[in-house]
């Protein structure tokens, strides 16, 4: 499968985006930027459709020298770990400008559509670029528009917000490119020239000492970018005062840079390290699964309680690939896309009640079902599918992520159980104040149910809960053969920590890696 497919999926937007500056007339602007975000919505089918599921390896590839003096590539590709988030990237910037285009941006509609395609640039191209030089680019080009968007569309402390967020992540990414400089000058020992493509640099030998401090380098990257405890403390902020696009696609997408950068680059070039590391970054998870459900507990803020759902959320994603075996790895890259479609959605519709109440105190509200019917329904089917109920598509990648970490260390799993029922009731008694009781408000009685267009927003995210609730096999089949290879790479190497041997649920998911090869 060859063709220019995934360049012209990364830089469509870009181009939308040059062609948005030229328009004058807001109505333009906003009709422009949805059809070119439509266009890599198309393609990302059509890549889908045409990815062969028994293949683990990279396809879609293009590979051209881009500054080979210093070892510089344009090489990217797409596999089972990558392919559904960019289905997922696409669909939720499409999403979001359908919904903002609709009256949640009041002022400078041009210079917003213009941050968002750029910004599904910077996504798109993280998730494809297989040379590390590339995905630095790309994974510094999506901060700069998210910055703006926080800064200029968000709300209350939106300076505070922005800074805070583009401070953590620019902290982590310059220890990233220190940690990605040392690896590549010390691949030109070993093949004689300079390169950044992730083949070349996975097979470049390490001592334990120096791939500790190397991983330490990326890990603190993704944690803060996912963000792991106790690193988190720019998410609440920066969801909270973002324009609600900008919080679906923080949430949505952004995030998983976090996760998806632990499966592509930290664990397969450092997989001794990963497989030490794990009950540290096993333990961490827990800590975040409990302490975000019990932080969401007593918001009183609408959005900020969403917020915090992602931190306990995301925990269960790390939980699973540091649980190393087949089952959590599996379950961490669907709940990565589960919490894409749930939490977006949750974020979409925090946003139409903002839109007309102009406050998301809990306290506001209450008997909303009396009023906006159509948007209660909806909610509760949101709600459920974020708490995990069986039948939508949040409890898929949960269930395989605790058995995977059951499988690996039963305890992390009793923990982490926890932060189900938790997460079940904060969601629970967030739905009871705001949706059922009686109307304390006057201005509740007479609020508008939801529009055509935000119903139209909504339906695609209900199907999806729905199919990925029902028939998840299609996509774990796209998943799996990719995370067989990663894990056994991972799995070959562990035998070299010669201070921790492997334990039998190691050697038992690298059997039924080898099986499924």
């Amino acid at each position: 499968m060859g063709g220019y497919w995934l360049s012209a999926l990364v830089f469509m937007p870009l181009l939308g985006a040059a062609f948005v500056t030229l328009q004058s007339d807001e109505r333009a602007a906003w009709r422009s930027a949805f059809i070119f975000s439509l266009i890599p919505l198309a393609i990302s089918f059509y890549v889908l459709a045409a990815f062969d599921a028994r293949d683990a390896g990279y396809q879609f590839v293009e590979h051209y020298n881009w500054i080979p003096h210093f070892g510089v590539s344009y090489h990217i590709g797409v596999d089972g770990i990558s392919l559904f988030l960019l289905l997922l990237t696409t669909i939720l910037i499409s999403l979001s400008l359908l919904y903002s285009g609709g009256g949640d941006i009041e002022f400078r509609a041009r210079e917003f559509c213009f941050f968002m395609l750029v910004l599904e640039t910077g996504l798109l191209g993280a998730l494809v670029s297989i040379d590390l030089f590339l995905f630095y680019v790309f994974w510094e080009v999506m901060l700069v528009p998210m910055y703006f968007l926080i800064g200029i569309w968000g709300h209350g402390r939106k300076i505070y917000a922005a800074f805070k967020f583009i401070l953590y992540t620019m902290l982590g990414s310059l220890l990233m490119l220190v940690a990605i400089l040392y690896l590549v000058f010390k691949a030109r020992s070993t093949l004689g020239h300079l390169s950044f493509d992730l083949p070349d640099l996975m097979t470049v030998p390490l001592t334990m000492t120096e791939a500790r401090w190397l991983f330490a380098g990326f890990a603190l990257a993704f944690a803060i970018k996912v963000p792991m405890w106790p690193v988190h403390t720019w998410l609440p902020d920066a969801h909270t005062e973002a324009p609600t696009a900008g919080s679906v696609i923080l949430a949505g997408v952004m995030l998983k840079m976090g996760t998806y950068g632990f499966l592509r680059f930290a664990i397969p070039l450092f997989p001794d390290v990963a497989a030490e590391a794990a009950p540290i970054f096993m333990a961490l998870a827990v800590v975040g699964i409990i302490f975000g459900a019990l932080v969401a507990l007593v918001q009183p803020d609408l959005k900020r309680l969403v917020a915090y759902s992602s931190v306990s959320h995301l925990g269960f994603v790390v939980l699973g690939m540091f649980a190393l075996n087949p089952q959590g790895m599996e379950g961490a890259v669907y709940q990565m896309l589960n919490h894409g479609v749930s939490t977006g959605a949750l974020f979409l519709l925090v946003g139409m009640v903002y839109l007309r109440r102009h406050t998301r105190e809990i306290a506001e509200f209450g008997g909303l079902w009396h009023s906006i019917p159509v948007y209660a329904g909806i909610f509760m089917v949101v709600m459920l599918s974020s708490a995990g109920l069986p039948g939508l598509n949040g409890f898929v990648g949960e269930f395989l992520i605790l058995l995977g970490a059951y499988l690996h260390t039963w305890l992390a799993a009793v923990f982490a159980v926890s932060g189900l029922i938790l997460g079940a009731l904060y969601l629970f008694y967030a739905y009871e104040r705001v949706m059922f009781g009686p109307i304390t408000r006057d201005v509740n009685r007479s609020l508008p149910d939801l529009s055509r267009r935000e119903v139209a927003v909504m339906a695609p995210l209900l199907a999806l809960m729905f199919l990925m609730g029902f028939f998840p096999r299609p996509l774990l089949n796209r998943i799996e053969p990719s995370v067989a290879a990663l894990l056994q790479r991972t799995h070959s190497h562990v035998a070299r920590i010669d201070s921790h041997p492997p334990t039998p649920a190691v050697v038992a998911a690298a059997t039924r890696t080898a099986n499924l090869r």
